[in-house]
């Protein structure tokens, strides 16, 4: 299994190594930066924590097909509200997040995530997805060095693109236009809908 396409549908791509480094991220997050603007309109560096704290125990009980609130809600419509424990509670959250894909039959049949039942095999990527972006969204945000690794860039890439050639706004909103020759990670963050040059006080 090596997960480097993300194209095909049929890999199970491992979420290890962006559990990792969104774990390494929030160790360099000081309480000073709590309040500073992310790529995320709608959040500051809290409420992006709070959110990824959230999504990755959705996404848990989605691979273990633990179909509860924390799989019900649409993330939209929640206000995320940091916790003051969540220095401890997000790596133990993002532990269990790949724990959870990794057990046989997390990536079989249905699941939910976000209040839509959908193939749990999309919805493994969608976390990785997930953590990817919000990586770049966190390190943007707190002046951090962030090179996610090669296999899970092309697992979001793979995810995103065929939205985008569609036509459509892609997945998160409309796609930001990226030379075909940029680097993946320029690549799959305008799919995402942000700018790659985005620094604070944009």
């Amino acid at each position: 299994m090596d997960g480097t396409t993300g194209t095909t549908g049929t890999e199970t791509p491992d979420l290890g190594a962006v559990a990792t480094a969104m774990a390494h991220l929030a160790e360099g997050v000081t309480d000073a930066s709590l309040g500073d603007p992310t790529p995320c309109p709608k959040y500051a560096v809290r409420e992006l924590l709070a959110h990824v704290i959230g999504l990755s125990e959705a996404f848990r009980d989605a691979a273990r097909k633990d179909l509860g609130p924390s799989t019900a809600v649409d993330p939209g419509t929640v206000e995320w509200v940091l916790a003051d424990d969540w220095r401890a509670e997000l790596p133990r959250l993002l532990d269990e997040l790949v724990t959870a894909w990794r057990s046989p039959g997390a990536w079989d049949g249905d699941t939910r995530a976000g209040g839509i039942t959908f193939p749990a095999a999309a919805a493994g990527r969608v976390a990785l997805n997930e953590l990817l972006v919000h990586g770049w969204d966190l390190a943007r945000a707190t002046g951090q060095d962030y090179t996610p690794d090669e296999a899970g860039l092309r697992v979001s890439y793979g995810l995103m693109a065929p939205a985008a050639d569609d036509g459509g706004d892609g997945m998160f909103g409309p796609v930001v236009p990226v030379p075909d020759d940029a680097p993946l990670l320029d690549r799959v963050i305008g799919l995402s809908g942000r700018r790659p040059d985005w620094r604070p006080g944009d």
